[in-house]
């Protein structure tokens, strides 16, 4: 077993004999740069704070590919327009073109509760409506689609390793979207202060989904914040940089009017979060 230590804005993998899971268990490489660690807030502004174990906490520790690498599509080619990120992310895609946008915030979330022993909250829906867990699946059933109908069949044997929670998750892609998970979240009041782990999302075929990656803010209450996307096809998560202010990825918060990302323009009242 292995265990993560931060130092020096880095996620560090030692041999421990804990029972803990991995909070990143897709990475490859022994050391990786954290977010935290190479992305400083604006000056005047300190990051909110955020409690321990808390999906915001693990959102800050997430590894970082080497500063100025290419966002890479599924099949391993470089993504067309490479001038919306500051960052990107050190998580592994997938060989299909599945993990796209509002996927790879199911990615995150899934991985952290995964990481935390939180399996049965592990739950998605399809765009059909109907409930994916990961407990069921791990005990080895599996969905039958047909048209809007699905049946869950025990036709595999149970197995509860990461391997096959990735496949599980594939599954969730394949049937979910923007749409069905704009259903899931809970809108975020105009006067509600905004959580790493917030999603903008706009469902719909396309929609689109940016993931809330951290918060700071200044002494007058003023809010800045981070975002992270994928996009289609699917592509390498990666932190966007802000169109209004490059080459600071942060973007401030306002109470009104849209959202002007690199690739997409969320109009007013796209901020969801994922219910408690």
């Amino acid at each position: 077993m292995r265990a993560r230590f931060a130092a020096a804005g880095c996620v560090l993998w030692l041999c421990a004999g804990a029972a803990a899971r991995e909070p990143y268990p897709w990475l490859a490489r022994r050391e990786a740069e954290t977010l935290a660690g190479r992305i400083p807030p604006p000056e005047g502004y300190r990051r909110v704070g955020v409690t321990a174990g808390s999906f915001a906490a693990w959102l800050r520790g997430l590894p970082l590919k080497p500063a100025g690498s290419p966002v890479l599509l599924y099949n391993g080619s470089p993504k067309r327009n490479q001038f919306v990120h500051a960052a990107v992310v050190d998580m592994d895609t997938g060989r299909e073109d599945l993990q796209q946008c509002a996927d790879a915030v199911i990615r995150l979330r899934a991985e952290f509760l995964l990481s935390h022993g939180r399996d049965g909250e592990i739950r998605f829906r399809f765009t059909s409506g109907h409930p994916a867990e990961w407990t069921r699946w791990k005990e080895g059933w599996r969905p039958v689609v047909s048209g809007n109908r699905v049946a869950w069949v025990a036709r595999a044997a149970p197995d509860s390793g990461y391997g096959s929670f990735r496949r599980y998750l594939e599954t969730v892609y394949r049937w979910a979207g923007s749409a069905s998970l704009s259903r899931e979240l809970v809108p975020v009041a105009g006067a509600a202060p905004m959580h790493a782990g917030d999603v903008f999302i706009q469902g719909g075929s396309p929609g689109h989904a940016v993931l809330v990656l951290d918060v700071a803010r200044d002494a007058a209450g003023n809010t800045v914040f981070l975002l992270g996307q994928s996009y289609m096809p699917a592509q390498e998560f990666h932190i966007l940089k802000n169109p209004s202010s490059s080459p600071s990825p942060w973007y401030h918060a306002r109470e009104d009017g849209p959202l002007v990302t690199p690739e997409w323009v969320f109009p007013k009242g796209c901020l969801k979060r994922f219910p408690d």
